[in-house]
C-alpha cells in the first residue's frame, strides 16, 4: 500500500523550506554533534535555494573547481530558472512518501545521494540547455565521481523522481524520464551500440524500475509499467504492464497506474493478463 507522508499542508517552497527548517532545528537540540553542522546546511539559510546550493556545492566542489564557484552556478540557475526548486522540493517529497527507511525530508537534503544526484543533474541540464556544454559535461563527470550516479546533461528527467540508493545508475544523452518515476540501483538507460541520434528509451509516467534493470534502445517504457529486477529490455513495453526476465517479457499488470508510489518488488504479485 502507498505510504502517505504526514506533511499534508505543504504546497509550495515555502511550506516545505519551514517543514525542513523544523525538522533541523529539532534534530540539532536532540543531537548537539549535528548542531553546527545542521546550521550551515539549513539553519543558516533563508530559504530552500541557498541551503540547496551551499550543500550540493561543497559535495561537488574539488582542488580545481571551488565551493564558492559551483554555488554561483547553483545560485545562477535557481535564479533563473525557479522551476528547478520546485522540481528538488517534488523530488524529496516523492521520497518521503515512497521509502519506508525515511519519514522526514532532512536527511534527504543532507544525506541522500540519490536526491542530490540527480539535483545536480539538473544544474548541468541547465548548462547544456545554455550552451555551455563543457561545464555542463564537467558537472556530469564530478556527478558520477562523488555520487557514482552518470547522467549525460542533455537526458531530460521530470519531478518527483526517486533514485534509490541511486549507485550505479547511468542514463544516456537522448533518454527521457518524466515525471513521477522510481528507478532503483545499477539501472541503465542506454543504446545498443555506437548509433547516433535519438538512440535512448522514453520512461513515461508512474514507472517502477526495478535494480539492475537495463533498458536498451530508444523504445518506450509506457504509462504506468514495472521493469523488474536484472531485466533487460529491449522493446516497448504496453502501459500498466510488468515484465521481467532477460529479455523482458510481459508477465502481468500492475496494481495501479502509479507503481513508482507502492514501489512493489514481487513481479509475481499480479497474475498475468488472461
Amino acid at each position: 500500500m502507498t505510504r502517505i507522508h504526514t506533511h499534508t499542508s505543504i504546497d509550495s517552497s515555502q511550506d516545505f523550506w519551514f517543514a525542513l527548517k523544523e525538522e533541523a532545528k529539532a534534530v540539532s537540540q536532540r543531537e548537539p554533534l549535528l548542531s553546527s553542522y545542521l546550521h550551515a546546511c539549513v539553519l543558516s539559510h533563508h530559504n530552500l535555494e541557498t541551503s540547496l546550493s551551499f550543500i550540493l556545492s561543497n559535495k561537488i566542489s574539488d582542488d580545481v573547481m571551488p565551493a564558492i564557484a559551483v554555488s554561483e552556478m547553483f545560485d545562477e540557475a535557481y535564479l533563473l530558472n525557479p522551476s528547478m526548486i520546485d522540481a528538488a522540493m517534488l523530488d524529496a517529497m516523492a521520497i518521503v512518501q515512497r521509502d519506508p527507511a525515511v519519514s522526514t525530508y532532512l536527511p534527504v537534503l543532507i544525506h541522500f545521494k540519490g536526491f542530490q544526484a540527480l539535483q545536480v543533474h539538473r544544474l548541468a541540464h541547465y548548462l547544456w540547455q545554455k550552451g555551455r556544454k563543457e561545464l555542463a559535461l564537467f558537472m556530469q563527470s564530478r556527478n558520477s565521481e562523488v555520487f557514482s550516479v552518470d547522467i549525460h546533461p542533455a537526458a531530460v528527467i521530470g519531478k518527483g523522481v526517486m533514485f534509490d540508493h541511486a549507485t550505479g545508475i547511468v542514463i544516456g544523452e537522448t533518454a527521457v524520464v518524466e515525471d513521477n518515476v522510481s528507478i532503483l540501483q545499477e539501472v541503465t538507460l542506454g543504446g545498443t551500440g555506437n548509433e547516433s541520434g535519438d538512440r535512448h528509451p522514453k520512461v513515461r509516467q508512474g514507472v517502477m524500475i526495478g535494480s539492475g534493470a537495463k533498458i536498451l534502445g530508444n523504445i518506450e517504457i509506457g504509462r504506468g509499467s514495472r521493469i523488474g529486477a536484472g531485466s533487460v529490455v529491449l522493446n516497448d513495453v504496453p502501459q500498466c504492464t510488468t515484465v521481467v526476465g532477460v529479455p523482458a517479457k510481459v508477465v502481468g499488470i500492475t496494481d495501479c497506474d502509479r507503481p513508482c508510489d507502492s514501489m512493489q518488488q514481487n513481479v509475481l504479485a499480479n497474475s498475468p493478463p488472461g
